[in-house]
Protein backbone atom coordinates (compact mmCIF):
# COMPACT_ATOMS: atom_id res chain seq x y z
CA UNK A 1 0.00 0.00 0.00
CA UNK A 2 1.26 3.42 -0.71
CA UNK A 3 2.09 5.47 2.35
CA UNK A 4 -0.06 8.51 1.13
CA UNK A 5 -3.21 5.93 1.65
CA UNK A 6 -1.97 5.00 4.52
CA UNK A 7 -1.43 8.57 5.42
CA UNK A 8 -4.83 8.96 4.89
CA UNK A 9 -6.71 6.00 6.25
CA UNK A 10 -4.61 6.57 9.65
CA UNK A 11 -5.51 10.24 9.76
CA UNK A 12 -9.24 10.18 8.47
CA UNK A 13 -9.81 7.15 11.44
CA UNK A 14 -8.09 9.68 13.91
CA UNK A 15 -10.49 13.20 12.50
CA UNK A 16 -13.53 10.83 12.72
CA UNK A 17 -12.76 9.62 16.61
CA UNK A 18 -11.45 13.34 17.53
CA UNK A 19 -14.83 14.94 16.45
CA UNK A 20 -17.18 12.48 18.68
CA UNK A 21 -15.03 13.17 21.49
CA UNK A 22 -14.58 16.96 21.47
CA UNK A 23 -18.80 16.56 20.92
CA UNK A 24 -18.87 14.12 24.23
CA UNK A 25 -16.68 16.55 25.97
CA UNK A 26 -18.36 19.64 25.18
CA UNK A 27 -22.06 18.52 25.88
CA UNK A 28 -21.38 16.50 29.15
CA UNK A 29 -20.10 20.10 30.65
CA UNK A 30 -22.36 21.82 29.47
CA UNK A 31 -25.13 19.41 31.13
CA UNK A 32 -22.72 20.07 34.18
CA UNK A 33 -23.51 23.58 34.63
CA UNK A 34 -26.93 22.92 34.75
CA UNK A 35 -26.03 21.27 38.65
CA UNK A 36 -23.81 24.46 38.97
CA UNK A 37 -26.30 27.54 38.61
CA UNK A 38 -25.14 29.88 40.47
CA UNK A 39 -21.04 30.69 39.23
CA UNK A 40 -19.22 33.64 39.12
CA UNK A 41 -17.19 34.38 36.21
CA UNK A 42 -13.91 32.62 37.89
CA UNK A 43 -15.50 29.68 38.77
CA UNK A 44 -16.88 29.61 35.12
CA UNK A 45 -13.33 29.69 33.96
CA UNK A 46 -12.20 27.60 35.84
CA UNK A 47 -14.45 25.29 34.62
CA UNK A 48 -13.60 25.78 30.79
CA UNK A 49 -9.75 26.39 30.83
CA UNK A 50 -9.28 23.40 31.58
CA UNK A 51 -11.29 21.62 28.86
CA UNK A 52 -9.15 23.87 26.63
CA UNK A 53 -5.91 22.75 28.60
CA UNK A 54 -6.97 18.86 27.80
CA UNK A 55 -7.18 19.13 24.14
CA UNK A 56 -3.66 21.53 24.06
CA UNK A 57 -5.31 24.17 22.38
CA UNK A 58 -5.24 27.00 25.27
CA UNK A 59 -2.15 29.41 23.47
CA UNK A 60 -4.47 29.16 20.25
CA UNK A 61 -7.37 29.90 22.38
CA UNK A 62 -5.94 32.83 24.04
CA UNK A 63 -5.03 34.18 20.93
CA UNK A 64 -9.09 34.42 19.57
CA UNK A 65 -10.80 34.86 22.96
CA UNK A 66 -10.21 37.21 26.08
CA UNK A 67 -12.52 34.90 28.43
CA UNK A 68 -12.81 31.39 28.77
CA UNK A 69 -16.45 31.44 29.03
CA UNK A 70 -19.28 28.84 27.50
CA UNK A 71 -20.15 30.80 24.74
CA UNK A 72 -16.47 31.27 23.82
CA UNK A 73 -15.54 27.75 24.73
CA UNK A 74 -18.29 26.06 22.85
CA UNK A 75 -17.41 28.18 19.31
CA UNK A 76 -13.72 26.96 19.58
CA UNK A 77 -14.42 23.78 20.18
CA UNK A 78 -17.27 23.33 17.51
CA UNK A 79 -17.37 25.66 14.82
CA UNK A 80 -14.04 27.66 15.25
CA UNK A 81 -12.76 26.69 11.69
CA UNK A 82 -8.87 28.25 13.04
CA UNK A 83 -8.82 25.53 15.63
CA UNK A 84 -7.56 22.52 14.30
CA UNK A 85 -9.17 20.54 17.16
CA UNK A 86 -12.77 21.71 16.57
CA UNK A 87 -15.81 19.98 15.78
CA UNK A 88 -16.01 21.00 12.14
CA UNK A 89 -12.49 21.22 11.26
CA UNK A 90 -11.93 17.69 12.36
CA UNK A 91 -14.91 16.67 10.25
CA UNK A 92 -13.71 19.03 7.40
CA UNK A 93 -10.41 16.93 7.79
CA UNK A 94 -11.46 13.62 7.80
CA UNK A 95 -14.04 14.09 4.71
CA UNK A 96 -10.95 15.69 3.15
CA UNK A 97 -8.71 12.64 3.77
CA UNK A 98 -11.48 10.29 2.76
CA UNK A 99 -11.54 12.05 -0.35
CA UNK A 100 -8.22 11.71 -1.58
CA UNK A 101 -8.22 7.95 -1.04
CA UNK A 102 -12.19 7.00 -2.51
CA UNK A 103 -11.60 3.93 -4.30
CA UNK A 104 -10.29 2.58 -1.14
CA UNK A 105 -12.97 2.97 1.24
CA UNK A 106 -16.36 1.81 0.87
CA UNK A 107 -19.55 3.92 -0.79
CA UNK A 108 -21.64 3.62 2.26
CA UNK A 109 -18.51 5.38 4.57
CA UNK A 110 -18.16 7.94 1.79
CA UNK A 111 -21.99 8.53 2.03
CA UNK A 112 -22.48 8.98 5.81
CA UNK A 113 -19.10 10.90 5.60
CA UNK A 114 -20.01 13.12 3.27
CA UNK A 115 -23.93 13.66 5.04
CA UNK A 116 -21.97 14.90 8.20
CA UNK A 117 -19.98 17.19 6.41
CA UNK A 118 -22.83 18.67 4.33
CA UNK A 119 -24.52 18.74 8.19
CA UNK A 120 -21.94 20.54 10.28
CA UNK A 121 -21.06 22.92 7.23
CA UNK A 122 -24.60 23.97 6.80
CA UNK A 123 -26.71 26.83 8.39
CA UNK A 124 -29.39 24.28 9.49
CA UNK A 125 -26.20 23.02 12.27
CA UNK A 126 -26.16 26.55 13.70
CA UNK A 127 -29.75 26.56 13.93
CA UNK A 128 -29.61 23.13 15.75
CA UNK A 129 -27.20 24.61 17.78
CA UNK A 130 -28.58 27.76 18.88
CA UNK A 131 -32.26 25.79 19.87
CA UNK A 132 -30.65 22.64 21.66
CA UNK A 133 -27.09 21.71 21.40
CA UNK A 134 -27.61 18.42 22.94
CA UNK A 135 -29.64 17.50 19.68
CA UNK A 136 -26.47 18.93 17.80
CA UNK A 137 -24.02 16.69 19.44
CA UNK A 138 -25.92 13.78 19.75
CA UNK A 139 -25.99 13.76 15.51
CA UNK A 140 -22.60 14.62 15.66
CA UNK A 141 -22.02 11.23 18.02
CA UNK A 142 -24.44 9.04 15.89
CA UNK A 143 -23.02 9.49 12.91
CA UNK A 144 -19.36 9.25 13.99
CA UNK A 145 -20.78 5.75 15.59
CA UNK A 146 -22.28 5.04 12.32
CA UNK A 147 -18.95 5.38 10.63
CA UNK A 148 -17.17 3.32 12.79
CA UNK A 149 -19.56 0.56 12.82
CA UNK A 150 -19.70 0.89 8.79
CA UNK A 151 -16.33 0.76 8.84
CA UNK A 152 -16.35 -2.49 10.44
CA UNK A 153 -19.06 -3.89 8.69
CA UNK A 154 -17.85 -3.12 5.23
CA UNK A 155 -14.21 -3.02 4.77
CA UNK A 156 -11.91 -5.28 3.86
CA UNK A 157 -9.32 -6.54 6.40
CA UNK A 158 -6.56 -5.69 4.89
CA UNK A 159 -3.69 -3.01 5.31
CA UNK A 160 -6.09 -0.17 4.48
CA UNK A 161 -7.84 -1.32 7.91
CA UNK A 162 -5.00 -1.69 10.27
CA UNK A 163 -4.02 1.72 9.77
CA UNK A 164 -7.33 3.27 10.12
CA UNK A 165 -7.29 0.47 13.52
CA UNK A 166 -4.45 2.18 14.00
CA UNK A 167 -5.44 5.81 13.74
CA UNK A 168 -8.79 5.36 15.90
CA UNK A 169 -7.01 3.57 19.02
CA UNK A 170 -4.30 5.94 19.15
CA UNK A 171 -6.89 8.97 18.96
CA UNK A 172 -9.44 7.16 21.50
CA UNK A 173 -5.69 6.08 24.04
CA UNK A 174 -5.07 10.24 24.05
CA UNK A 175 -9.12 12.03 24.34
CA UNK A 176 -9.46 9.43 26.76
CA UNK A 177 -6.34 10.04 29.02
CA UNK A 178 -6.93 13.89 28.57
CA UNK A 179 -10.69 13.74 29.72
CA UNK A 180 -9.74 11.85 32.62
CA UNK A 181 -7.07 14.98 33.05
CA UNK A 182 -9.44 17.46 33.24
CA UNK A 183 -9.97 17.54 37.33
CA UNK A 184 -6.94 16.89 38.20
CA UNK A 185 -6.61 20.13 40.38
CA UNK A 186 -8.79 18.45 42.45
CA UNK A 187 -6.58 16.03 43.72
CA UNK A 188 -3.95 15.56 45.63
CA UNK A 189 -0.35 15.96 44.06
CA UNK A 190 0.71 12.72 45.13
CA UNK A 191 -1.67 9.62 46.74
CA UNK A 192 -5.29 9.28 46.44
CA UNK A 193 -8.40 11.57 48.22
CA UNK A 194 -9.72 9.97 50.65
CA UNK A 195 -13.12 12.07 50.39
CA UNK A 196 -14.93 13.32 47.52
CA UNK A 197 -17.22 15.94 48.03
CA UNK A 198 -20.82 15.84 46.28
CA UNK A 199 -19.61 18.34 43.56
CA UNK A 200 -16.70 16.46 43.12
CA UNK A 201 -18.66 13.29 42.46
CA UNK A 202 -20.24 15.25 40.07
CA UNK A 203 -17.94 16.12 38.25
CA UNK A 204 -15.43 12.92 38.01
CA UNK A 205 -19.40 10.77 37.05
CA UNK A 206 -18.77 13.92 34.27
CA UNK A 207 -15.81 12.71 33.02
CA UNK A 208 -16.98 9.16 32.91
CA UNK A 209 -20.41 10.14 30.86
CA UNK A 210 -17.69 12.36 28.33
CA UNK A 211 -15.80 8.70 28.10
CA UNK A 212 -19.41 6.99 27.15
CA UNK A 213 -18.49 5.26 30.70
CA UNK A 214 -21.19 5.69 32.89
CA UNK A 215 -23.62 2.76 32.51
CA UNK A 216 -20.67 0.31 32.27
CA UNK A 217 -18.97 1.71 35.24
CA UNK A 218 -21.97 1.80 37.09
CA UNK A 219 -22.28 -1.83 36.22
CA UNK A 220 -19.03 -2.49 38.17
CA UNK A 221 -19.08 -0.22 41.12
CA UNK A 222 -22.87 0.80 41.28
CA UNK A 223 -22.88 4.08 42.17
CA UNK A 224 -20.01 4.92 43.85
CA UNK A 225 -17.82 7.04 42.22
CA UNK A 226 -14.17 7.66 43.19
CA UNK A 227 -11.45 9.00 41.59
CA UNK A 228 -9.39 5.87 42.01
CA UNK A 229 -11.97 3.71 40.81
CA UNK A 230 -12.91 6.02 37.58
CA UNK A 231 -8.86 6.13 36.88
CA UNK A 232 -9.04 2.60 37.66
CA UNK A 233 -11.93 2.03 35.19
CA UNK A 234 -10.65 4.14 32.44
CA UNK A 235 -7.18 3.22 32.61
CA UNK A 236 -6.70 -0.57 33.52
CA UNK A 237 -9.63 -2.14 32.26
CA UNK A 238 -8.79 -4.65 29.90
CA UNK A 239 -12.50 -5.64 29.05
CA UNK A 240 -13.55 -2.20 28.05
CA UNK A 241 -13.45 -0.91 24.31
CA UNK A 242 -13.04 2.90 25.45
CA UNK A 243 -10.37 1.87 28.56
CA UNK A 244 -6.57 3.34 28.06
CA UNK A 245 -5.45 -0.36 28.71
CA UNK A 246 -8.04 -1.77 25.51
CA UNK A 247 -6.75 0.76 23.17
CA UNK A 248 -3.53 0.19 23.37
CA UNK A 249 -3.91 -3.67 22.90
CA UNK A 250 -5.74 -3.06 20.08
CA UNK A 251 -3.04 -0.65 18.72
CA UNK A 252 -0.52 -2.72 19.29
CA UNK A 253 -2.36 -5.52 17.45
CA UNK A 254 -2.98 -3.28 14.75
CA UNK A 255 0.89 -2.42 13.75
CA UNK A 256 1.78 -6.33 14.21
CA UNK A 257 -0.64 -7.44 11.73
CA UNK A 258 0.86 -4.59 8.92
CA UNK A 259 4.05 -6.12 9.63
CA UNK A 260 3.66 -9.00 9.99
CA UNK A 261 5.93 -9.55 13.40
CA UNK A 262 4.35 -11.67 16.08
CA UNK A 263 3.64 -10.62 19.65
CA UNK A 264 6.84 -10.50 21.46
CA UNK A 265 8.85 -9.17 18.68
CA UNK A 266 9.00 -6.15 17.14
CA UNK A 267 10.62 -4.44 13.58
CA UNK A 268 10.40 -0.45 14.19
CA UNK A 269 10.07 1.61 17.01
CA UNK A 270 6.52 1.94 17.30
CA UNK A 271 5.97 -1.41 17.55
CA UNK A 272 8.46 -1.69 19.80
CA UNK A 273 7.31 1.25 22.06
CA UNK A 274 3.56 -0.10 21.59
CA UNK A 275 4.20 -3.31 23.33
CA UNK A 276 6.31 -1.80 26.22
CA UNK A 277 3.12 0.51 26.60
CA UNK A 278 0.85 -2.54 26.67
CA UNK A 279 2.70 -4.49 29.30
CA UNK A 280 3.37 -1.28 31.48
CA UNK A 281 -0.74 -1.23 31.29
CA UNK A 282 -1.21 -4.93 31.81
CA UNK A 283 0.88 -5.54 35.25
CA UNK A 284 0.43 -1.45 36.81
CA UNK A 285 -2.41 -1.17 39.99
CA UNK A 286 -4.11 1.71 40.22
CA UNK A 287 -2.42 2.08 43.13
CA UNK A 288 0.88 2.52 41.21
CA UNK A 289 0.03 5.55 39.58
CA UNK A 290 -1.65 7.63 42.03
CA UNK A 291 1.33 6.87 44.19
CA UNK A 292 3.32 9.34 41.48
CA UNK A 293 -0.07 11.64 40.95
CA UNK A 294 -2.53 11.08 38.78
CA UNK A 295 -1.69 14.02 36.83
CA UNK A 296 2.10 12.96 36.10
CA UNK A 297 1.09 9.64 35.31
CA UNK A 298 -0.44 10.76 32.34
CA UNK A 299 1.55 13.68 31.23
CA UNK A 300 4.10 10.72 30.85
CA UNK A 301 1.46 8.54 29.11
CA UNK A 302 0.30 10.88 26.59
CA UNK A 303 4.34 11.68 25.37
CA UNK A 304 4.47 7.88 24.68
CA UNK A 305 1.26 8.24 22.90
CA UNK A 306 2.91 11.12 21.02
CA UNK A 307 6.66 8.93 20.67
CA UNK A 308 4.20 5.75 19.58
CA UNK A 309 2.65 8.36 16.86
CA UNK A 310 6.05 10.06 15.74
CA UNK A 311 7.33 6.69 15.27
CA UNK A 312 4.73 5.50 13.01
CA UNK A 313 4.99 8.49 10.69
CA UNK A 314 8.51 7.91 10.33
CA UNK A 315 8.14 4.06 9.95
CA UNK A 316 5.46 4.06 7.26
CA UNK A 317 4.39 7.23 6.15
CA UNK A 318 7.72 9.60 5.90
CA UNK A 319 8.55 10.82 2.59
CA UNK A 320 11.92 10.91 1.34
CA UNK A 321 10.88 12.10 -2.15
CA UNK A 322 11.44 15.80 -2.12
CA UNK A 323 9.48 16.78 -4.45
CA UNK A 324 6.56 15.80 -6.91
CA UNK A 325 9.02 15.43 -10.17
CA UNK A 326 11.46 13.13 -8.19
CA UNK A 327 8.13 11.07 -7.22
CA UNK A 328 6.83 10.73 -10.66
CA UNK A 329 10.53 10.09 -11.98
CA UNK A 330 10.83 7.44 -9.79
CA UNK A 331 7.29 5.76 -10.67
CA UNK A 332 8.15 6.38 -14.47
CA UNK A 333 10.91 3.69 -14.05
CA UNK A 334 9.40 1.07 -11.70
CA UNK A 335 6.66 0.96 -14.93
CA UNK A 336 9.46 0.42 -17.46
CA UNK A 337 10.92 -1.93 -15.16
CA UNK A 338 7.31 -3.57 -14.96
CA UNK A 339 7.27 -3.71 -18.38
CA UNK A 340 10.69 -5.27 -19.41
CA UNK A 341 9.98 -8.31 -17.00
Amino acid sequence: MLSRVANCLYWMARYIERAENIARIVDVNLQLLLDFRSLNDQRLADHWMPIIQSTGDEEAFLKLYKKANGKNVTEFLVFQMENSNSIVQSICQARENARMVRDQITSELWEELNRLYLFVRSPQARQVWKESPSEFFQQVKASSLILIGLTRATSIRNEGWNFSEAGKFLERADKISRILDLRYHTLPEKGAPTTVSQTEALEWSAILRSCSSWDAYKSIHSAEVHPKLVAEFLLLREDFPRSARFCITELNRALRRISGVSEGRFSNDAEKLAGRLEAELQFSTVDDIFTDGLHQYLDQFQLKLNAIGDALFSAYFFQSIASMDDQMLVQQEEQQQQSRG
